[in-house]
């Protein structure tokens, strides 16, 4: 991979990417509500299942297919994949999550220097492009193999994932470290099992956390939008 691609990819993992990351639990604020998170075990463990059960079945399959779609812009493909993420979000913050980060990248793509016709593709989704499908274009931007495109979107969730739970459970800086070097451990093997999903096997189900994230909702005093 070129010194280039690879800045690019570090770029869109790194929290610093102004897409509001950072104020999403994705769930892992009501789980500590509810006493099913209380410490450093806890927490690497939810976020080691939602890691498995969420992004290496829903979100990682999807990007590379948006991805592949992108790369011959193949609107009808994208517009079908962004329907699907839409449609598997099952509660209305799981849902504002997608399309509010989705529509931050896209300003984020409008500002670069090179202007890329797929970008007002990606802005007239209706009703909003998704996070996964418009991390996909800003990934086949790089120019960077697809496997490494799928590192680092996981290593970028973890590490947002990793800051919630410092906040949330809470957990001081050398524990968010440990369980950050146990997510990264099993990212690989996730990505693998990824690229390897068809279609017609992605899935997003994962009840517990759409019910959780449901009563995030009303729940009082709150850190994060999700």
């Amino acid at each position: 991979m070129q010194p280039a691609s690879l800045l690019q990819l570090i770029w869109l993992a790194s929290p610093a990417l102004p897409v509001g990351g950072f104020s999403y639990s994705e769930g892992l604020e009501p789980a500590v509500e509810a006493g099913l998170v209380h410490n450093e075990a806890d927490a690497a463990a939810w976020l080691g299942h939602q890691l498995q059960l969420g992004l290496a079945r829903a979100d990682m399959p999807l990007l590379a297919a948006a991805f592949a779609a992108w790369q011959h812009a193949d609107l009808e493909r994208i517009a079908a994949l962004n329907a699907w993420v839409r449609q598997t979000r099952e509660s209305s913050e799981l849902l504002q999550q997608t399309e509010q980060m989705g529509r931050s990248l896209v300003e984020w793509l409008r500002n670069r220097e090179a202007a890329d016709p797929r970008v007002p593709m990606l802005a007239a989704l209706h009703p909003a492009p998704t996070w996964p499908v418009a991390f996909a274009l800003a990934a086949a931007q790089t120019g960077a193999p697809l496997r490494e495109c799928l590192l680092a979107f996981a290593f970028g969730w973890a590490e947002n994932m990793v800051q919630a739970a410092i906040k949330a459970v809470p957990l001081g800086q050398s524990a968010g470290q440990r369980i950050l070097a146990q997510l990264s451990a099993a990212i690989p093997a996730a990505v693998e099992a990824a690229l390897l999903t068809p279609d017609d096997e992605r899935q997003a189900f994962a009840p517990m956390l759409a019910i959780l994230s449901a009563r995030h909702e009303t729940q009082y005093s709150r850190l994060f939008r999700s």
